[in-house]
């Protein structure tokens, strides 16, 4: 059964909304312009709010449903973490679009808001607040991913494992973000 789950969470996960919705509304294709990036940020800059606001709402939704899925099933809290990770890791490599896909802040928000919702909180916040002061959606993502991390920890243990992984790997994708900001080089809104 977790099997199963992992794969269809990772084959939904593999939709990208950014690259179907800019197909659909005959837009560029967002990893040919802008950042490269076919995630919300990118949509943003390159297709405006409404569409930016749907990847949104569509990534959040393939990072949450999964799991919500292995609680109906009666799943631990340890194989919901997995099934969701498998969801972000179609984000991530996107079986669909050549393996090349978004950097997956908002799948796994998704999934961390089916795993623990108020874990999600802190988090969001640190997001506007870094983002409110730097405009740089990439630094906010980062500085606000290991928030949750500590709640996380304390309520459900057996979900860390996977969010640190989960982690390292949203700090991996986002490497190239870390030198342009490191170079002074990061774009901002």
């Amino acid at each position: 059964m977790v099997w199963l789950l992992a794969i269809l969470a990772y084959l939904l996960g593999s939709l990208s909304f950014a690259i179907l919705l800019s197909q659909l509304s005959g837009g560029p294709d967002p990893r040919a312009c802008g950042s490269g990036n076919p995630g919300t940020t990118n949509m943003l800059r390159i297709a405006g709010k409404r569409l930016a606001a749907l990847t949104l709402l569509g990534d959040l939704g393939k990072g949450l449903l999964p799991v919500l899925i292995a609680q109906h099933a009666g799943l631990g809290v340890q194989q919901q973490a997995w099934i969701g990770l498998a969801a972000v890791s179609g984000h991530l490599y996107p079986l669909y679009f050549n393996f090349r896909g978004g950097k997956g802040v908002a799948t796994a928000a998704g999934m961390l808001l089916g795993l623990y919702p108020p874990a999600v909180l802190p988090a969001v916040a640190a997001w506007l607040l870094v983002f409110a002061f730097t405009r740089t959606s990439s630094l906010a993502a980062l500085a606000a991913t290991p928030l949750c991390l500590p709640l996380l920890a304390w309520r459900q243990p057996e979900a860390l494992l996977p969010m640190l992984l989960l982690y390292g790997v949203i700090v991996w994708r986002h490497r190239g973000n870390l030198h342009a900001l490191f170079a002074g080089r990061e774009r901002h809104f």
